[in-house]
């Protein structure tokens, strides 16, 4: 075995029990009840700070607003999310933008509990109409883009190439890497964010830094799939889907209602890029 075949096997003997242990069912139920006592937990400590329950040294630095226990758990479910879609980018490319879709709906969903926050009990709902509409743009949105994923689900077809297995595997052992690195820069995050804020300092944005991240790495993966798939569709539809991602991240910054649409869009062209992929088959 030369080295590139020894790094690949030692990168798939790291990844496929990590990848098992984390899609296994007894994992999923765990990371579900985590969630849903997280969720308890924290409006319960919120409910007992609105009501002055709690220690003033506490008070001041827990909020009152119920709605910031949705913006937590939502968060939170997005961060096991993103996990996810790091072992799903080594199954397939078309599977990973699938994922990446899934997680910016959720993300406007957050938004939308985001938003909720800036509600004071009575609510007012004159005095807030433009957060209601803004609410209203991410709700619409998320609902777009779950439409979206449907057609686009419906749209992926298996690969029809013939390639040899150990082409296959090779491939599939280098976005392994790919994903043990991206597993290390969201760890490296966590932990950065978790000292940034235990020391009151700033903590970068998670998801938009993420977003900026799956860019270079699909830069890669094109430039991985090149040496063995080099046929110019493949080249084309793996640099289009890096496309899409950059415009999901364009989206995570742009402002209210234009981020709706470059989400919108980034969705719209990977199903457009999808069709046209599929039908190129025959011509290529």
């Amino acid at each position: 075995m030369n080295f590139f075949e020894k790094f690949i096997a030692l990168v798939t003997y790291i990844y496929d029990p990590i990848h098992y242990w984390w899609e296994r069912e007894k994992t999923q139920k765990f990371v579900a009840s985590l969630l849903i006592f997280i969720f308890l937990f924290w409006l319960t400590v919120i409910e007992m700070n609105r009501h002055g329950v709690l220690p003033e040294f506490l008070g001041q630095k827990i909020p009152k607003n119920p709605f910031d226990a949705v913006h937590l758990a939502f968060s939170l479910l997005l961060i096991f999310e993103v996990i996810t879609f790091i072992f799903v980018l080594p199954c397939s490319v078309t599977m990973a933008v699938a994922k990446q879709l899934e997680i910016l709906s959720l993300i406007f969903l957050r938004n939308c509990f985001k938003l909720l926050i800036e509600f004071e009990e009575p609510i007012n709902f004159s005095a807030h109409l433009d957060i209601i509409f803004q609410i209203g743009s991410y709700a619409f949105g998320a609902l777009l883009l779950f439409i979206s994923l449907t057609i686009y689900q419906k749209l992926k077809q298996p690969r029809e190439g013939v390639e040899s297995g150990v082409t296959i595997y090779y491939f599939v052992g280098a976005k392994k890497c790919i994903s043990l690195l991206l597993i290390l820069i969201f760890i490296s995050l966590g932990i950065y964010n978790a000292f940034a804020a235990y020391y009151g300092k700033p903590h970068v944005n998670f998801f938009q830094e993420f977003y900026t991240i799956l860019i270079f790495s699909d830069i890669l993966i094109v430039l991985i799939s090149h040496k063995f798939f080099p046929s110019f569709k493949d080249m084309f539809r793996n640099s289009g889907y890096a496309i899409a991602t950059l415009l999901m991240r364009l989206c995570l910054t742009a402002p209210i209602y234009f981020d709706v649409m470059i989400g919108l869009m980034a969705a719209v062209f990977a199903m457009c890029l999808t069709y046209v992929y599929n039908r190129a088959e025959r011509f290529f």
